[in-house]
């Protein structure tokens, strides 16, 4: 158990539950739209549209990564169009901007789905946000999908996730920067439950590598003073930094510690660097040799990557990047689009079954296949340091990586009133 994880810990997290408890009782009426597409059919079927809400981190100091799967959701919903649809019908949206705001979260939820009722959700960034939503929605039996990297054990009959967990993806990265670095590491985390739970797993992972934990600190998500960590990192001199922070402090932290002459002297891995095309705002002596592990990489080369990325970049322009964060978005949305395919209908309860039936989808990431206990996927995992082009030299790919941990306690099919986030 890292230091952080005790008393401190504990207090930290107990906070975050009973916040989320309180913001999910929260109803509102007539919330603002920022963005509508066509007109909501909502859930009752008929000829007219299907509706996908989203609620994202559009403005605010996540809005990098809330624009970016707002853009992956846009791709889905008009390339779908140009197609033909979905069972013949076109998709629309109903989309808020949470405004890096969980208040503003459960606000829309309320409203996409007590008064909007479209036939699929997907909405959130944060593990904090998601956890204010999710009751909401259950609740209302709004189909929930998340496309995001998190920290894992959420079992939930109605939320499908699409995005690496810690036992697919630190299991794998972890080992390889101990044989690669050195033993000792060094943990800097957002201070929330994304960080705090991972956190704990990076630990787990680095010492069952073998290696120990040197300190653990936690910063706020607004937080861009990094001048005591810096310090504190200098005095521990660890073989390597593990980061695992979330939006505008993750690219404050890589500059401090590029300022402070450390980049060339302490390697630096992430689980979550690149979701946000850190590696392109980045400057590449802030940058280069940061060692990564995701489901997908634009550098992977294979037909369906290929092809996705020409249709990406025709529509957004000819420098457009396609990160891991939007291909997690783009890639849940897929398997939802196949499960309604397969029983001809948005009906819930029939799509949640044809999800559960263990749906393959072919992708860019490669092929991906739907978990139906755990409501987790089965997909592959790449190893890759950041080069000098503003882009990742991919080390090595593990095709099938399972959720082994959310496999071992999440079985929704035997169990479908389990709902609960288990923690290692």
């Amino acid at each position: 158990m890292h230091p952080r994880a005790g008393a401190g810990a504990a207090k930290s997290l107990s906070l975050t539950r009973r916040n989320v408890l309180r913001l999910s009782l929260l109803a509102t009426a007539g919330a603002p739209l920022v963005a509508a597409c066509g007109t909501a059919a909502g859930r009752a079927g008929g000829d007219g549209p299907i509706t996908i809400g989203t609620i994202f981190d559009e403005t605010g100091n996540l809005n990098v990564a809330g624009q970016a799967k707002k853009r992956a959701v846009q791709f889905f919903v008009d390339e779908t169009n140009a197609a033909g649809g979905l069972l013949g019908r076109q998709l629309a949206l109903k989309s808020y901007d949470a405004q890096s705001s969980v208040d503003k979260y459960t606000q829309y939820a309320n409203t996409l789905a007590q008064k909007d009722r479209p036939d699929v959700v997907t909405a959130g960034i944060t593990s904090a946000s998601r956890e204010a939503i999710r009751p909401i929605f259950n609740r209302n039996k709004a189909l929930y999908l998340y496309g995001n990297i998190y920290e894992g054990g959420v079992c939930d009959k109605n939320e499908f996730i699409v995005g690496p967990v810690p036992s697919q993806q630190l299991q794998v990265l972890i080992p390889h920067a101990v044989k690669t670095f050195g033993s000792k590491g060094y943990i800097v985390a957002a201070d929330y439950n994304y960080g705090q739970i991972s956190a704990t797993w990076t630990e787990k992972y680095i010492k069952e590598a073998g290696g120990e934990v040197l300190g653990s600190d936690f910063v706020p998500l607004e937080s861009s003073d990094f001048g005591s960590i810096i310090s504190k990192i200098q005095r521990a001199r660890p073989d390597f930094v593990f980061t695992l922070m979330v939006g505008s402090n993750h690219l404050a932290f890589f500059r401090s510690f590029a300022a402070a002459g450390l980049k060339s002297s302490i390697p630096l891995v992430s689980s979550n660097f690149g979701e946000a095309d850190e590696q392109k705002i980045l400057t590449p002596t802030e940058s280069v040799g940061v060692l990564v592990a995701a489901p997908y990489l634009q550098e992977l080369e294979n037909p369906a990557n290929a092809a996705f990325v020409t249709a990406w970049q025709q529509k957004f322009g000819a420098d457009a990047g396609v990160s891991d964060l939007q291909m997690m978005q783009y890639n849940v949305l897929k398997f939802w689009a196949a499960a309604v395919e397969k029983v001809k209908s948005t009906d819930h309860g029939r799509v949640v079954e044809a999800l559960e039936s263990g749906i393959t989808i072919e992708t860019p990431c490669g092929t991906v296949t739907m978990d139906g206990p755990s409501h987790h996927v089965t997909q592959p995992i790449s190893i890759a340091k950041v080069n000098d082009k503003g882009g990742f030299t991919i080390l090595k790919t593990l095709p099938a990586v399972p959720p082994s941990f959310e496999q071992e306690k999440c079985d929704l099919i035997a169990n479908p009133t389990l709902n609960k986030a288990f923690v290692p």
